[in-house]
C-alpha cells in the first residue's frame, strides 16, 4: 500500500496522512454559493477533491470515506439574485445547485457521501452559536450576534498574519456595534420580507462562517481528518471556522489535515472571479464543443497547489493527449494499476506526474485502470471520437456513403470537405465509412 503524503497548510510540510479511522475517513470540501454558474476556476477544487476522493478509496476501500461538501443556499448574492429576477430564493439556490452538480458531472466530479445544505442546518447553526455565548467567545449587539476574536488567543495560526494584516484583508465591515474590527457575525437580522429563520436572538440568518461549522459537526462530528477548499478561502472563512469549532469544543481541532488548492486565471490575467468579470464559465466551455473530459485533464495538468494559467493552447494539448491515450486503450478492460502513477499520487497528488507516467503505459489495460485513479479514460473509443449521439454527423456520413453509391463523387468530396472544415476525420475502410474527430 502507498503511503500517502499530504501537504498541510497549518503544519507548512508535507506529512503522512494518518486517519483517526482508516475505516470512517472523512473530509470537508467547502462547496459552492449558488446564486450564479459556476466558472471553471471553481471546478478546480472539485476536480481535484474528487481525485483524492478516489485515491483514499483505492488505498482503504470503496466504503471507507465520508465526502461532504456543502451547499450554501442562504446567501446575500443569493437574495440579491432572486430580487433581481423577481422570484424566491430558494428557487435561484436549487436552480444553481443543479447546474452546478450538471456542470460538475460533465467534468467526471463524482457525487460527495454528503452534500448538506445550509437551509437544511439552521438549528445546528443556532445551538453553535448558543455554545460560543455561553463560554464568552460571542456576544450580542444590535440585533446582530458576533464572534469575539480576542477570545480565541490562537486565532490566526492556520494563515499566520498578524493583527493588522488580518484585519485588513478580510476587509472588515465598520460597524459600531463591534467590540474589535476583527470581529465576525454569527447571526445577522432579516427584515421584514426577507428570507430568516426564529432564534433567541430575533428573525434572522446565519453568518456565511457559521454554517460549515455546524454542518461539520453534525454530519461528520468535532474533529475531522481532512478539510479542503480554494487558496483563497484560508483567511478569513477557514480561520473563522477553527476558532468558531475550538471554542464550540472547549479546544478539539476542526481538522487534522488543511488542502488548499492554488488559483486559476486566464492568460496573461489574475486569478479568475466573477467580481474582477474575467471568468469563462464550464456551461461556456461545454457549449463550445469542448469535452469535459479535455477539461478536467487541463485542470490536472499543474499541481493543485501551483497556479494554472487557463488557455485556448491548454485546452488543445489536452485534448490531443487524450487522443492518443484513448488510441492505446482502445475498449480494454481494467488490468493493474501502475506503480508510477499510484507512487504520484501519493506524493501530495502529484497529478501532473501522474498524468506523464499514463503516457509512458503501453499495455492499454493497466493504462484504463491506472487512469480511473485519475478520472479519466472513462468514456468508449467509439463515444470519445465521434461523440454521443451526433446525429446530423451520422446523418452526413450517411448522405456521403448514398452519393458515392451513386457515384456522385462532387457531392461526396463536399460532403468530405465540409466534415474536415469541423474537425471530423472520415476513414474508409473494408467494415465501412467512420469517422473520429480530429
Amino acid at each position: 500500500m502507498n503511503s500517502l503524503r499530504l501537504y498541510d497548510t497549518m503544519a507548512r510540510e508535507k506529512r503522512v496522512f494518518t486517519p483517526a479511522d482508516p475505516a470512517r475517513i472523512t473530509m470537508y470540501v467547502c462547496g459552492p454559493t449558488v446564486y450564479n454558474r459556476a466558472h471553471i476556476g471553481n471546478a478546480r477544487p472539485a476536480v481535484i477533491f474528487d481525485v483524492l476522493a478516489r485515491f483514499l478509496r483505492h488505498l482503504h476501500g470503496e466504503d471507507s470515506l465520508v465526502y461532504a461538501r456543502n451547499v450554501t443556499d442562504v446567501d446575500d448574492k443569493i437574495i440579491e439574485a432572486a430580487r433581481a429576477a423577481g422570484i424566491d430564493p430558494s428557487a435561484i439556490a436549487l436552480r444553481f445547485e443543479q447546474y452546478y452538480l450538471d456542470d460538475m458531472g460533465a467534468l467526471g466530479v463524482q457525487p460527495p457521501t454528503l452534500a448538506p445544505r445550509a437551509t437544511e442546518n439552521i438549528e445546528a447553526m443556532i445551538a453553535m452559536i448558543g455554545r460560543l455565548l455561553v463560554r464568552g467567545n460571542a456576544y450580542e449587539a444590535d440585533g446582530h450576534v458576533l464572534f469575539h476574536v480576542p477570545s480565541d488567543p490562537d486565532y490566526g495560526a492556520l494563515g499566520r498574519r498578524d493583527r493588522e494584516a488580518m484585519i485588513a484583508g478580510a476587509r472588515v465591515e465598520t460597524a459600531s456595534y463591534k467590540k474589535d474590527p476583527a470581529d465576525f457575525v454569527l447571526w445577522k437580522p432579516s427584515p421584514s420580507g426577507m428570507i430568516g429563520w426564529d432564534s433567541p436572538w430575533g428573525r434572522g440568518r446565519p453568518g456565511w462562517h457559521i454554517e460549515c461549522s455546524a454542518m461539520i459537526e453534525a454530519h461528520l462530528g468535532e474533529t475531522i481528518d481532512l478539510h479542503g477548499g480554494g487558496l483563497d478561502l484560508i483567511f478569513p472563512h477557514h480561520e473563522n471556522e477553527i476558532a468558531q469549532s475550538r471554542c464550540a469544543h472547549r479546544g478539539a481541532p476542526l481538522a487534522r489535515y488543511w488542502l488548499h488548492n492554488g488559483f486559476l486565471a486566464m492568460a496573461g490575467t489574475e486569478k479568475m472571479s466573477k467580481s474582477l468579470g474575467n471568468v469563462v464559465t464550464v456551461a461556456d466551455l461545454l457549449d463550445a464543443g469542448h469535452k469535459g473530459e479535455t477539461l478536467r485533464f487541463a485542470l490536472l495538468s499543474a499541481h493543485y497547489r501551483q497556479p494554472l494559467e487557463w488557455s485556448s493552447q491548454l485546452i488543445a494539448q489536452s485534448k490531443a493527449t487524450l487522443d492518443r491515450l484513448y488510441r492505446v486503450t482502445g475498449d480494454a478492460e481494467a488490468g493493474e494499476i501502475d506503480a508510477g502513477v499510484a507512487e504520484a499520487l501519493a506524493d501530495d497528488l502529484n497529478t501532473p506526474l501522474a498524468l506523464s507516467r499514463l503516457s509512458a503505459i503501453e499495455d492499454a489495460h493497466c493504462l484504463r485502470a491506472s487512469a480511473a485513479l485519475l478520472g479519466l479514460l472513462q468514456a468508449g473509443t467509439a463515444g470519445w471520437f465521434q461523440g454521443q449521439g451526433d446525429a446530423r454527423i451520422d446523418a452526413l456520413v450517411a448522405a456521403r456513403i448514398e452519393a458515392k453509391k451513386r457515384r456522385d463523387f462532387d457531392t461526396a468530396d463536399r460532403i468530405r470537405d465540409a466534415l474536415a472544415a469541423e474537425g471530423v476525420v472520415l476513414e474508409d475502410g473494408a467494415a465501412g465509412t467512420s469517422w473520429r474527430r480530429a
